[in-house]
């Protein structure tokens, strides 16, 4: 369709603002996926605390104590 005020605009079709839309999504969706990962390889590759492995090593001497 084209915009009669000013021949030199195209209004574009309803399915090319579709589809233009679906592309922006789907760039925002990629771009979110990217930094998740990011951030989970950053959490993944933290140190475990101290504090933490105490009370693991606890559980474990618990549970071989228990059995």
């Amino acid at each position: 369709m084209i915009d009669q005020s000013h021949p030199s605009r195209r209004i574009p079709e309803p399915s090319e603002e579709g589809d233009a839309g679906l592309e922006e999504a789907r760039l925002r969706q990629q771009a979110i996926g990217v930094k998740l990962r990011h951030m989970f390889d950053q959490v993944v590759n933290e140190p475990v605390p101290d504090e933490f492995l105490d009370i693991l090593r606890k559980a474990d001497q618990k549970a071989e104590g228990g059995s």
